[in-house]
């Protein structure tokens, strides 16, 4: 007889913060956690303030209709929900708990990474444009291999970081980890910032 091996949860840290002098943050996400799977998406809206907003938030709520569609699927309708918005920035991920795989597509400038136990990073390259819905794009899911007890991290292009494998290979829990990264964070910045970071326990 043999037993079924799963991720049993992900422990996940996030933060938000509007450009300095909005009210609104042109960035939102949305996470779901079944037992099958993680389903994480991060949207940036073009520019920033209440429009970005509207861009991101059509993203995020399509996601959280539609969060068993597979990756490819999503991406499409996440394309049509913008269409009469300025458009966005989107990355979407998707880890399998059962076959320790995940699936993830991204298009403009948010970026992900995923650092193993071993201590390999990986870093799949950002693809240039964004979402508009008004014209039909191509887009390209990629599917990589995970190990139990991994920490992935991703965020929009207002977070900087600098020397990326170093932050994750200090030996501190994720929320430590996540209060590193924050205090990091310039109180003069220009941009609105999201980040979630994660740790996919075994």
């Amino acid at each position: 007889m043999t037993q079924e091996r799963y991720i049993r949860s992900v422990q996940v840290e996030t933060y938000q913060r509007a450009k300095k002098g909005n009210m609104h943050c042109g960035d939102s996400f949305y996470i779901k956690e079944t037992h099958d799977y993680l389903l994480c998406v991060v949207a940036d809206g073009l520019g920033s303030g209440e429009h970005a907003m509207i861009a991101s938030s059509a993203v995020t709520e399509t996601a959280k209709r539609y969060c068993d569609d597979s990756v490819d699927d999503l991406m499409a309708k996440c394309n049509e929900a913008v269409r009469n918005t300025r458009g966005a920035a989107v990355a979407i991920l998707k880890f399998c708990k059962h076959t320790y795989k995940f699936a993830y597509n991204n298009i403009g400038n948010i970026r992900f990474y995923l650092y193993s136990p071993e201590g390999v990073l990986t870093y799949p390259l950002p693809v240039k444009g964004f979402l508009s819905g008004r014209v039909q794009q191509r887009f390209r899911t990629q599917t990589f291999a995970f190990q139990p007890e991994s920490r992935f991290l991703i965020h929009t292009d207002g977070l900087e970081l600098k020397e990326v494998k170093s932050i994750f290979a200090r030996p501190v829990s994720i929320e430590q980890l996540s209060s590193q990264i924050r205090h990091s964070i310039l109180s003069t910045n220009n941009d609105d910032i999201t980040y979630v970071i994660g740790h996919l326990n075994s």
